[in-house]
């Protein structure tokens, strides 16, 4: 059996410890599985040394708050020497929570559905919609 993918939330401020304080919470997962990493009083080559020093050894996964911006160039620049890593961008709780579950997939196979289950937990309503706000429908 291959080894489990690692997480790593890597974003602006206090926002990826508390999404991996989070997951921890609500799913029991292990300290190994997922960490966090702020951009906070960090140049790019120091975000990206840690970035590299939190992720590991083995097959991993950085996600990021946003699509561009110094966590997701860090994640990017990583990516290149590391043909077991992969960068997701828009990270929400819901593709975390995923993550930890099924963390033991294949590389490719995990970010493609990670991306599926972060798009399918967007949902919306107006005013209009709140009426049947107590049914967890999508819209």
């Amino acid at each position: 059996m291959s080894e489990p993918v690692r997480g790593l939330v890597v974003s602006h401020a206090t926002l990826a410890e508390g999404m991996v304080q989070s997951v921890r919470q609500i799913s029991g997962a292990p300290e190994d599985a997922l960490r966090a990493v702020s951009n906070e009083g960090c140049g790019p080559e120091r975000l990206q040394a840690s970035v590299l020093e939190a992720l590991g050894e083995g097959p991993g996964i950085v996600f990021t708050d946003l699509p561009s911006g110094s966590c997701a160039f860090a994640a990017r620049r990583l990516s290149v020497d590391r043909p077991d890593t992969a960068v997701v961008c828009g990270v929400n709780l819901p593709m975390l929570l995923d993550f930890v579950f099924h963390r033991e997939l294949p590389l490719p196979e995990l970010v493609d559905r990670l991306v599926t289950k972060g798009k399918s937990a967007i949902t919306g309503q107006c005013r209009e919609g709140a009426v049947h706000a107590d049914r967890a429908a999508s819209r």
